[in-house]
């Protein structure tokens, strides 16, 4: 059977006596190695729609977690948004983090290096859409839309899916992300900041 046609959730795959004890975080990790699973004889997994749509529900089902994320985890920072790795994969196909965003924080405007997915836990925050213009070498922005709690969102690497997300409420959000890098590169493998319309162009 062709894994694109196959249901949209893959069930981790664990004994009945292992999920009753294992924490919110283990069970999505287990989701995830059983999606790899499956999809390892694929050329690149996250091109496939079986990919995108069992990412968006393991984020769903995170959501519904309420002891998913420790207090720490929660923590923001005053000087940025805050990212706390939560899980890496010890075969280098994903890292999850928490962010934490504090009231008028925000990303800068970036694409992606890798896939990516995300799910809003608490608050909300607020994503802008951009179009790459590739003659010019920018992006413009298209729309702003509300990502409430439990929105969720996945996208493929590639300038195909340029966003920028804040928080413009007055009360702090967190979100979910999933990357498909090691826990090493979270920080450096993951946004590919782009240029927008309204910056001037470097000489």
């Amino acid at each position: 059977m062709n894994p694109d046609h196959r249901p949209a959730f893959l069930a981790p795959l664990e004994t009945p006596s292992r999920t009753r004890h294992s924490t919110p975080l283990a069970r999505l990790c287990e989701t995830l190695d059983a999606m790899f699973e499956t999809c390892a004889s694929f050329p690149e997994p996250s091109h496939s729609t079986f990919f995108a749509r069992t990412m968006r529900m393991a984020l769903a089902e995170a959501t519904v977690e309420p002891d998913l994320l420790e207090p720490a985890q929660r923590e923001g920072s005053t000087e940025r948004y805050r990212r706390h790795l939560l899980a890496a994969d010890p075969h280098g196909r994903y890292a999850i983090a928490s962010l934490v965003w504090l009231p008028q924080q925000m990303s800068p405007v970036h694409a992606h290096h890798t896939w990516c997915g995300y799910a809003v836990l608490d608050g909300t925050l607020s994503e802008t859409v951009f179009e790459w213009d590739g003659a010019q070498h920018c992006a413009s922005a298209t729309r702003t839309q509300a990502r409430k709690t439990g929105a969720v969102s996945f996208v493929r690497s590639g300038r195909g899916g340029i966003h920028r997300l804040g928080n413009g409420s007055d009360a702090p959000a967190v979100s979910l992300h999933i990357y498909g890098v090691s826990g090493a590169q979270i920080a450096t493998h993951v946004n590919d900041i782009v240029r927008t319309s309204d910056e001037p162009a470097l000489a």
